[in-house]
């Protein structure tokens, strides 16, 4: 059966493996290397994205993680994991570093403070559907590359891009994990299912 990792390094593990539970994968939390080796996907959930960059270093997870990546290895990065996973970030902190799993460039804390957080209706591009999100201190999408396929885009903020795919990779400013509503985690499995 397919093992999904989810980082778990710092945010919201629990919430990420209960989603992956209910679209039928096993999960394995991830903060060692022989973790990272043993799964087939891998989520790196919200938190804060200096945080994460800081720990993936300090467990020595960091080159092994972006060799992984760059090997294909499926991958969905919710808030802060989309920092993570963009080839350029608006407001980094000096030194921060991101694996560059999507050619995109985010925003860090687009949408304001922690007070400033929201839940607003989204269209899911891939059918037209609507869909419920969640942003907390949460990036957006300033601009991407044209292998970049745009998942869903928040016209309550002005048409901002908030969810991305490029080839195994899915990034979501939105706290997808918490919404009840599984869809990105059930594309995260689709991809590593086809893989």
């Amino acid at each position: 059966m397919t093992t999904i990792g989810v980082l778990a390094l710092q945010g919201d593990v629990r919430e990420h493996e209960a989603a992956l539970a209910r679209v039928g994968v096993n999960t394995l939390r991830v903060r060692r290397l022989a973790e990272l080796d043993a799964v087939d996907g891998l989520v790196i959930p919200g938190g804060e994205s200096t945080t994460i960059d800081k720990l993936l270093r300090i467990f020595d997870l960091f080159d092994p993680l972006k060799a992984r990546l760059d090997d294909g290895l499926p991958v969905l990065g919710t808030c802060a994991g989309m920092i993570m996973l963009a080839t350029d970030i608006i407001g980094a902190i000096e030194g921060q570093r991101s694996l560059g799993a999507i050619d995109m460039t985010v925003r860090r804390n687009a949408f304001g403070r922690q007070v400033d957080s929201s839940e607003v209706g989204l269209t899911w591009l891939p059918d037209g559907s609507a869909m419920h999100a969640t942003f907390i201190r949460a990036p957006w999408v300033e601009s991407y590359g044209d292998e970049v396929e745009v998942l869903a885009i928040d016209e309550a903020h002005g048409g901002q891009v908030v969810a991305v795919r490029q080839g195994n990779a899915i990034a979501t400013s939105f706290h997808s994990e918490i919404s009840g509503d599984d869809r990105v985690h059930a594309l995260l499995a689709e991809i590593v299912a086809a893989r």
